[in-house]
């Protein structure tokens, strides 16, 4: 049976609100604040140029984007709001509950921004709505602020559904993302799917700002690597993953928006564990790491790194052959990376040589070219997830994209790519040699493609045992 409501004066019984005294003295006697808008150089006109490239691929059609909601993590508290990454790339907004609307206009679209102002000293929320209210959540910046730093006219969200009214000509929006535009313009799923593709599509190929981006997450993320190198003592101490996770999480925190997805944080037995994201075991001497994790900017922007280490600064034989393996897969990848390549080629190259290594081992019981072929994929028992995705906005970007233009499609210019062979033998896997038990190895990269081959952007950190060796040994405390 339910509880029954208490009154609302005694739900507000530790709250002044309803007190004379209090509203008098509340609403007054405030200075101005800072609510300058500061955006990295060139976001704006990056924007700008993004909501031309799609104004082009849906002349005469009227499209409206929304940035979403943060979602509710128990009862009255938020997980942190992250905007919807279209919304981002069409605006580089992050504003809880704005909405962006593209109307046609002579041979392009207007754009207009709806924002939600918050509640200042001359309103009730000041003071009474904990979610909204100045008072509560600090200054934030008003319409006058983004219109002035995006260079983009902007409006009341009250004011939304007179900008979305009429249904001719038909919406194309981002639904299921803000409640209040659903409502509004209600489009059908086939529309929805429509421009989720498009826009997935346009986001492949990344421009120069989008790379400058992609070039500071990494640099973030390898000086993470580095800070949880130093730690692994105070980890095998006793702090386990949690203390490595907590150690990566401080600095992308601190040099971006934080991590652009849950970091696996895998020691021993748990490496071989694709999405080992509960980061609470120990770790032992005579362990590897497979550390996988990515800083995101504060533009949202995130890397995607992974490495495989021993936390002691020394390769056992079976982790060193096993990691060897890895390597030679990773070299493969890479050198199939390049503009005009099917973006499968990559995929494939590294598959065959884990597949070549395993039967050289034993491991694999049949012939390479039958594991290798459609109705084969024996060799995948060891690596059930593929070898590489684009990266940018999402982790794995692009992801609404056609199969035409994605796992079908062709490298260019301007791609950006993790590439991640691994092998992951199950410590209780009992068709493996049990050495090689309980051993989980995975190398990523992020590359873009250039005119004549990629650019590694995480050259920084080494791929190689005897490299990975120093590397750790180097950041060890002395």
């Amino acid at each position: 049976m339910n509880e029954p409501q208490k009154p609302r004066a005694q739900r507000d019984a530790h709250r002044p609100i309803h007190a004379a005294g209090f509203r008098s003295s509340i609403s007054t006697g405030w200075g101005p604040v800072e609510r300058r808008v500061v955006l990295p150089d060139g976001l704006a006109a990056a924007a700008k140029l993004h909501r031309d490239r799609l104004s082009a691929a849906f002349p005469g059609r009227r499209i409206a984007v929304a940035a979403g909601r943060a979602p509710v993590r128990s009862n009255d508290t938020d997980y942190l709001f992250r905007a919807d990454s279209d919304f981002v790339w069409l605006t580089g907004c992050q504003s809880e509950g704005a909405v962006l609307v593209l109307t046609p206009a002579g041979d392009g679209h207007d754009a207009t921004l709806y924002l939600r102002e918050t509640a200042g000293p001359n309103e009730a929320d000041f003071f009474a709505n904990a979610r909204d209210g100045e008072l509560w959540i600090g200054p934030v910046p008003g319409l006058k602020d983004w219109s002035a730093a995006l260079d983009l006219p902007c409006r009341p969200i009250e004011e939304l559904p007179s900008g979305v009214r009429g249904a001719v000509p038909a919406w194309l929006s981002t639904q299921g993302v803000e409640p209040l535009l659903d409502a509004l313009v209600g489009a059908g799923a086939g529309e929805l799917a429509e421009l989720r593709r498009v826009l997935s599509e346009l986001r492949r190929v990344k421009d120069d700002w989008e790379l400058d981006q992609l070039r500071e997450a990494v640099g973030a993320t390898v000086q993470a690597f580095a800070d949880v190198a130093s730690e692994l003592p105070a980890a095998i101490a006793g702090g386990g993953e949690r203390w490595l996770q907590g150690t990566f999480d401080r600095r992308a925190r601190t040099s971006g928006n934080g991590v652009g997805y849950n970091s696996i944080v895998a020691a021993g037995n748990h490496a071989p564990v694709l999405h080992w994201v509960r980061n609470d075991g120990a770790v032992r001497a005579g362990d590897v790491l497979l550390l996988d994790a990515g800083v995101e900017t504060r533009t949202l922007y995130t890397a995607d790194v992974t490495r495989t280490f021993p936390v002691t600064g020394e390769f056992s034989a079976a982790q060193r052959r096993v990691h060897d393996l890895v390597h030679r897969a990773q070299l493969a990848a890479l050198d199939a990376v390049r503009p005009g390549a099917a973006y499968g080629d990559f995929h494939a190259a590294g598959m065959r040589v884990i597949a070549e290594g395993l039967h050289d081992w034993g491991v694999l019981k049949v012939g390479v070219d039958e594991a290798l072929s459609k109705d084969g994929q024996q060799h995948r028992r060891y690596i059930v997830c593929g070898t590489g995705h684009f990266i940018g906005l999402d982790v794995h970007d692009c992801a609404s994209s056609s199969a035409e233009a994605y796992n079908a499609g062709t490298l260019e210019p301007g791609m950006a790519l993790a590439v991640e062979p691994g092998l992951y033998f199950h410590p209780h896997d009992e068709t493996v040699p049990p050495e090689l038990r309980g051993i989980g190895v995975r190398i990523e990269d992020n590359v873009v493609v250039t005119n004549d081959g990629i650019e590694v952007l995480t050259e920084a950190l080494p791929i190689t045992t005897d490299g990975l060796e120093q590397w750790v040994t180097s950041h060890l405390p002395k």
